[in-house]
């Protein structure tokens, strides 16, 4: 219960914080009525609300996950962070498809099936980001086309 109590105060410790940093977002010229703060500040509402109830309402016996999970989870935190960082300098396709297919491996280890979702979703999600929401992603960058 401990744990569940700290926890829940931290997130609710951070979601105030993020509120707080919401409220420094500029408002431009032609800002649309509701404002850029608008969505950050819900978010962190609802976080903070998430992080009050999970203080106040522990798990009278929560169970933890065994180490190896615990090992699994950081290596795919470390994957998006990676991820994140390759972005820019090897575009949309290959990032997406190596994250994707590492982390279909680790939800279903069969190696060929991860290949193939990572591709299909670095091609599915590409498409749609790219045409159907308008996004500017470069698909590889020009440096590696010639």
């Amino acid at each position: 219960m401990a744990s569940d109590r700290i926890f829940g105060a931290v997130a609710t410790l951070v979601a105030l914080a993020y509120i707080a940093s919401a409220t420094q977002i500029q408002t431009g010229f032609m800002a649309d009525p509701v404002g850029p703060r608008t969505f950050p500040i819900i978010i962190g509402s609802v976080a903070a609300l998430c992080g009050m109830v999970i203080a106040i309402r522990p798990d009278p016996d929560p169970e933890w996950p065994e180490l190896a999970t615990l090992g699994a989870l950081a290596l795919s935190v470390i994957v998006l962070i990676g991820y994140a960082y390759a972005l820019k300098p090897l575009g949309f396709l290959l990032p997406t498809a190596i994250a994707a297919g590492f982390l279909s491996y680790q939800i279903q280890p069969k190696p060929v099936k991860a290949v193939l979702a990572g591709i299909g979703l670095s091609l599915g999600l590409f498409l749609i980001f790219k045409y159907a929401l308008g996004l500017g992603l470069v698909a590889v960058p020009k440096s590696m086309l010639g």
